[in-house]
């Protein structure tokens, strides 16, 4: 009997009218294909989280475009625009993320922090908790739970909201002590980078004695590595591990890349931090890996463009160590970039400089704005105010930004120079590093603030527009420099902006698009098997 086909007749009717061994027949074909097709579906058995705090679009395209100004022709796209990407810029899955928390169109990187960990919304300073203060579990102690060991590596304080929000829940982000605790308490495999805040627990309003951190970590098992040498020599069969950079800032953290050939001496990088967890991690049942690149924020949060700069080339890498380890297990390995949000406000034009933008003058920048904040203050333990001179430290000015206050005659041969480029990268004013009349003027108001008696508390509304709470005359110089470069700033704090996320291996594909930081969690859990979208 042969059986009509007639695209009018309703498939209902068409099904009634076969023999049910037949129907029968298909159904168990059809069950069998798509039981196979989800078993053909792999599951990310190694993933890399990969976070640049602070770190949007405009950051990475700066990092780039200087990358470009630095190579000059030596590599193909070198000096042009869009000529050189960064590892993360590479990998084929791009998408837009969004990043408000529950209770702000701007966040902070606790509620960041614990949406891309959790998958929840929350208030801004929360770390691990919903908006009703509720523990929600993150994608690493799912992780943990099913047997995977987890990594959690960061260049600021392992207490910090980003790593903490992995395996730490706190009402609030400044409750370092008892984050610390938690850390204790995760079980997890690898910590890295930074130290802690408050490990004896003198910010803590816990009641009753307080054992030092550090010691309980350690007595839940945890072998401590502190110089580079023990943490390079570390073995997967030491177990459990926090290795602690042996140079660390007022803030736990590591120094500015910036600044590492000064201050970093036996130091470890983020990509090597990186490249000992995977090392340690590395099993056939797989890991869940976290990285944060934690100071391009704070670089951001003191609109220091080259120092911003150079950390995102840092933590790219720490995202080039795990594109290395995807090459050995491409079908299972899921990596993800992104950031937590934007900051600073970051601008890649400026009025002064129209059209054109000249990322070379950043290379003028020896020393983050941090390492020169600490020259003011020696030149200031110094000097009574009445007695400081800007011409004292003009020299420090030019060693450490390439800024040069030109002479009389310089000045005069400045009114001749070039005007602002508007069609190519390549500076074309001779003058470009040396300070114009109203740059001057900058800079001896900003010197005049720093000598001063007066507390950084002591600011007016203004004096916190032109320098924020940073030393005034270090963030004066920085945004000079960078205005003379094409880039500009709007705020010392966050924005509302959205962020790129960047992905490959098993369940990318889910994370292009348009998406929020929410999703991102649920859809790098999904493709772990760990549950979500």
């Amino acid at each position: 009997m042969l059986v009509r086909t007639d695209s009018k007749r309703p498939i209902s009717r068409l099904i009634h009218g076969l023999p049910l061994w037949l129907f029968l027949a298909l159904a168990m074909v059809l069950a069998s294909s798509l039981s196979h097709a989800a078993e053909a579906k792999p599951k990310a058995r190694y993933v890399f989280f990969l976070i640049g705090d602070g770190m949007a679009q405009a950051q990475r395209s700066a990092a780039e475009y200087a990358l470009a100004a630095d190579a000059g022709p030596d590599i193909p796209g070198g000096t042009q625009p869009g000529g050189v990407r960064l590892v993360m810029n590479s990998l084929p899955v791009q998408g837009i993320t969004t990043t408000s928390s529950l209770n702000s169109i701007i966040t902070d990187s606790g509620a960041a922090g614990t949406a891309l960990a959790c998958g929840v919304k929350t208030y801004n300073g929360a770390i691990g908790v919903d908006g009703g203060r509720n523990p929600v579990r993150s994608m690493a102690e799912m992780a943990h739970d099913q047997g995977l060991k987890v990594g959690v590596v960061s260049s600021v304080s392992l207490d910090h909201a980003t790593p903490a929000s992995f395996y730490s829940h706190q009402p609030t982000r400044n409750n370092y002590y008892e984050i610390a605790l938690d850390m204790a308490g995760s079980g997890f495999d690898y910590f890295a980078g930074g130290g802690f805040k408050d490990p004896e627990g003198k910010k803590s309003k816990t009641e009753g004695e307080k054992k030092n951190a550090l010691e309980v970590i350690k007595s839940k098992g945890y072998a401590l590595a502190d110089t580079r040498e023990a943490i390079l020599a570390l073995t997967p069969n030491r177990g459990k591990v926090l290795a602690v950079n042996p140079v660390l800032d007022a803030d736990k953290a590591l120094p500015y890349d910036l600044d590492a050939t000064a201050t970093n001496g036996g130091g470890v990088s983020l990509a090597e931090f990186t490249a000992k967890g995977i090392e340690l991690l590395d099993n056939p049942k797989g890991f869940f890996l976290m990285v944060e690149g934690g100071k391009i924020d704070w670089a951001c949060h003191a609109n220091d463009a080259a120092a911003a700069i150079q950390d995102t080339l840092a933590f790219d890498a720490a995202v080039a160590q795990a594109v290395a380890f995807a090459k050995k297990h491409p079908a299972e390995t899921l990596i993800v970039v992104t950031g937590d949000h934007e900051c600073g406000g970051m601008a890649l034009g400026f009025a002064g400089t129209r059209y054109g933008n000249y990322y070379s003058y950043l290379k003028g920048q020896k020393e983050s704005f941090l390492a020169f904040t600490g020259r003011v203050k020696e030149y200031k333990k110094a000097h009574a105010p009445e007695n400081a001179k800007l011409e004292d430290i003009l020299p420090v000015i030019q060693e450490t930004f390439g800024l040069i206050l030109p002479d009389q005659a310089q000045r005069e041969a400045m009114k001749a120079a070039p005007k602002p480029n508007e069609d190519t990268t390549s500076p074309v004013n001779p003058y470009g590093m040396f300070l114009k009349d109203y740059e001057v003027k900058e800079v001896q108001a900003a010197f005049e603030r720093s000598m001063a008696a007066k507390t950084e508390g002591d600011k007016d509304q203004g004096e916190y527009l032109r320098y924020g709470d940073y030393e005034p005359l270090a963030v004066t110089l920085t945004h000079i420099l960078d205005q003379k470069a094409g880039v500009a700033w709007t705020t010392y704090s966050h924005t509302g902006m959205p962020v790129p996320t960047s992905a490959q291996g098993p369940g990318a594909e889910t994370l292009g698009g348009y998406t929020d930081n929410t999703e991102v969690a649920k859809r790098i859990m999904a493709a772990m098997g760990l549950g979500g979208k």
